[in-house]
């Protein structure tokens, strides 16, 4: 579930938000009432959707949306009368008056996205640290070294004998290295 954070001004019209999404199934973690406290709401949390006002007393929607922490959106519902110079591209914006549904379809489409991009992460391979780079490399030369092999071959073999141990390369890499050392 996407933690959601709800930031307004006025501490009335951020629970009256909070109330609206939390009976349409939305996890609200915080209701906060200046930028500095949904920043400090915020710092614990691993990614989520902030539901902000434009002013704060302590700062801007513009200052609050350079300070998210990695993996927040934030989803600004302000008056149009705010925006003569137009809005960043990246800025989800919902006009004032707020009509629920809107706010609603706004939030969920944003949680998918989200949980969409975060799968999509979560199923990208790691990248090797420069000791894992090492180790493989270090196996592929004594493979290389002592059977003939060429830098593919060895690179080949480690491969193969990974999957067909279902472990990953750097395991393999460790296990060569252990039965050529014996």
């Amino acid at each position: 579930m996407t933690n959601v954070i709800v930031a307004f001004s006025k501490p009335e019209d951020a629970k009256s938000i909070k109330n609206i999404l939390m009976r349409n199934g939305f996890s609200v973690v915080a209701v906060c009432t200046s930028g500095a406290q949904a920043l400090n709401c915020m710092d614990g949390l691993n990614g989520g959707i902030l539901v902000s006002g434009y002013r704060f007393e302590d700062m801007l929607y513009r200052e609050l949306r350079e300070c998210l922490p990695a993996g927040f959106e934030m989803l600004l519902v302000a008056s149009p009368a705010r925006f003569s110079g137009g809005l960043p591209g990246d800025l989800v914006y919902l006009p004032m008056p707020l009509k629920v549904h809107d706010l609603i379809n706004t939030l969920e489409m944003m949680t998918q996205a989200q949980t969409k991009r975060k799968k999509k992460d979560r199923q990208k391979p790691r990248e090797r640290d420069e000791e894992e780079r090492q180790l493989i490399t270090r196996a592929k030369e004594l493979l290389m070294e002592r059977n003939n092999m060429t830098e593919t071959e060895a690179h080949r073999y480690i491969q193969k004998c990974s999957m067909d141990s279902g472990t990953n390369m750097v395991e393999t890499a460790q296990m060569v290295m252990s039965l050529i050392h014996l």
